[in-house]
Parts: C-alpha cells; sequence; structure tokens
C-alpha cells in the first residue's frame, strides 16, 4: 500500500471510530443547521480534527480541503507548502446519521499536481474500507473489485441523489429521473454521494449520476469507479465534475446509453 494511502486508511477508520461512538447517542448531540436540510454536527467537527490531525502528524507541509473547516468559496483551506492536498468529508450522510439511517462514510482524496492519485471511503456501520492508487486497481477490505458487466439500462440499477438544499435545477434533474425510473429496472437515492460511487465501483449498482455536489463528496469516489474499470465524468463527458459538482458514473457497457438519456433530458447549459 502507498504510504499516503497507509494514512488515509488510518485516518478514516479513527474518523469512523468517533462516529460511530456516537452512534447510539444520537438524542445527546450538537446539531446546528448551516442552510436549509444542511446539517452539521459535533461528530462531523470531531471526526474531520480526528482526519486533520492525523495527516498533520505525518504530513504537516501537506494542503487540506475539508468541508467544515478547509476550502469554501472565498475562503482558502488549510495551506501546507506542499503540491499535495487531502479532500476530506468526515461524514457523508449528516441527515442520514442523525437519523440512525445506516447509510454514511468517511470520504478521503488525496490530489497531486491537480489529479486525484488516492482514495479511501469507510463504512463504519459495516467495516466496508474501499481504496484505490491510481493505476493500481481498486479494492474492497484488500480485495480487488470491478464494476458491473450490466449491459443495457433496461436491467440496470441505478442510484443518485434528489436536490435537496438547491431546487434551482428540479425541473430538468426530474426530466431525468422519469427516463431513467421508466427505462430501468430500478433507482435507489440512499443518501451519500460518496458511497453510491464506492458502489458502482464494487458493482452493487451499474450507474449513478447527481447534480451540485461539492469536491469533498465525489472525489474519492471518482478514481474508485475509475480504478475498479468504470467511467466517471461531468455530464458533458468531461472531466470538470470536481469544479461544477455535476457526475455520471458507470461501468463502460452502460455508460453510453446513460449519456444519451442525459443528454436528452437535461438542457446543454446545465451538463457542465
Amino acid at each position: 500500500m502507498h504510504p499516503l494511502l497507509n494514512i488515509a486508511t488510518l485516518a478514516a477508520r479513527a474518523a469512523g471510530g468517533n462516529i460511530m461512538h456516537h452512534y447510539s447517542r444520537i438524542d445527546q448531540l450538537n446539531v446546528e443547521q448551516k442552510g436549509k436540510n444542511d446539517y452539521v454536527s459535533e461528530v462531523d467537527r470531531e471526526a474531520e480534527n480526528t482526519i486533520i490531525q492525523t495527516i498533520k502528524k505525518y504530513y504537516p507541509e501537506h494542503h487540506i480541503m475539508a468541508e467544515e473547516s478547509g476550502i469554501k468559496k472565498g475562503k482558502k483551506g488549510i495551506r501546507g507548502v506542499s503540491d499535495i492536498e487531502w479532500i476530506i468529508d468526515p461524514l457523508d450522510g449528516t441527515t442520514n446519521f442523525l437519523h440512525q439511517f445506516p447509510q454514511f462514510c468517511v470520504s478521503i482524496a488525496v490530489r497531486e499536481k491537480g489529479k486525484i492519485m488516492h482514495a479511501v471511503i469507510f463504512d463504519p456501520v459495516r467495516d466496508e474500507m474501499f481504496t484505490a492508487t491510481r493505476g493500481r486497481g481498486a479494492f474492497l477490505n484488500n480485495h480487488r473489485i470491478r464494476v458491473s458487466q450490466q449491459t443495457t439500462l433496461e436491467n440496470a440499477l441505478l442510484a443518485t441523489g434528489f436536490p435537496y438544499k438547491d431546487f434551482s435545477y428540479i425541473d430538468p434533474y426530474m426530466n431525468s429521473l422519469k427516463a431513467f425510473m421508466t427505462s430501468t429496472a430500478g433507482i435507489r437515492r440512499a443518501g451519500s454521494a460518496a458511497l453510491d460511487l464506492a458502489y458502482v465501483a464494487c458493482g452493487r449498482v451499474d450507474g449513478y449520476w447527481e447534480f451540485n455536489l461539492k469536491p469533498w463528496d465525489i472525489a474519492a469516489g471518482s478514481l474508485l469507479v475509475l480504478e475498479s474499470g468504470g467511467l466517471a465524468t461531468d455530464l458533458k463527458g468531461g472531466e470538470n465534475f470536481l469544479d461544477s459538482g455535476n457526475i455520471m458514473a458507470a461501468n463502460p457497457k452502460l455508460f453510453k446509453e446513460m449519456a444519451q438519456t442525459i443528454a436528452k433530458t437535461i438542457p446543454a447549459e446545465l451538463r457542465r
């Protein structure tokens, strides 16, 4: 295992321990509402601090982009002197966690010179550690994973995320949802973008699409998909998804048909 990936897994597992320590005492947590349907708890902050402290112990010079304490619009992250950047979501699926709905995870990616090189997604409920290093494949608990072999939408199971904070694009999104609902075996909306991408990577779902995400939601998951033999792009088929927040991922056999459906239902100006 690459040294950076090793530290990422240590940090993710430690943060997962923080999260599960509080899982049975949700009613005792301090929870703040950052915006409409956008919550942060003391667990998010505790887990994030655990991850940052683990990274800084070994790599104090590295830059960190983190959901609660790092880069936001108009703000800088925890700036180091290195060209290596850690992209962290300490608890992807906070709303699920606060309702004790067991679908949430820790997501950590490492970007070097603008390219995602390492990825970890840890599901502490199921004790599932998804890992990837660019060019070396993707793994689940140290076992190699691959995307599914599904070839048609008709028999495909897809994952997605509904709009929940910004509803300005709800109509085009509903157009895409309707098209996929009527042409597939089913749609799942579980509430964690990172785990949705991990599930594409290991073949539990055949494809995934969503709008308006943050880099920490999808950075690690996108590399998992690529390293498991899948494709992950923005909605125009480009590589701008970390900036636009719009992403589509699937196995190569299904990807073209998904892309065609997106192109028919989503206006070009939104497919960035």
